[in-house]
């Protein structure tokens, strides 16, 4: 993918409401790697209520070192969120780009997470 396509999808992205429609667009992408790697995902993401914050998870199963199948749970983001949560954790999880290089094609500014 040239970078002006690149570009254009993660602008296109910003645009949706919420991860599902985001994730829609992503299948439909005429990508192909883009594209497969959102159907991947696809009924891997679950919402859980915690600290009184919806917050949006990626469940998926992987086999461990003794070869048991293992659930592995990741935050992505908030119910509410800014939708270049999700965009840059899709790319960083599916393609290794940095989350900060997404933002700023994105024309967003990147902060790094806080430590508690």
């Amino acid at each position: 993918m040239q970078h002006e396509e690149f570009e254009t999808l993660v602008k296109a992205l910003c645009e949706k409401e919420n991860l599902p429609q985001a994730l829609e667009a992503l299948k439909a992408c005429e990508d192909t790697e883009v594209s497969e790697a959102a159907v991947s995902l696809t009924g891997q993401f679950q919402l859980a209520e915690i600290d009184g914050e919806k917050r949006i998870y990626h469940v998926s199963v992987h086999e461990n070192d003794e070869g048991q199948e293992e659930e592995y749970v990741e935050w992505v983001m908030n119910d509410g969120d800014d939708i270049i949560k999700f965009v840059a954790w899709f790319f960083f999880a599916m393609f290794e780009m940095k989350q900060k290089d997404v933002y700023q094609v994105a024309g967003r500014t990147y902060q790094q997470p806080k430590r508690k």
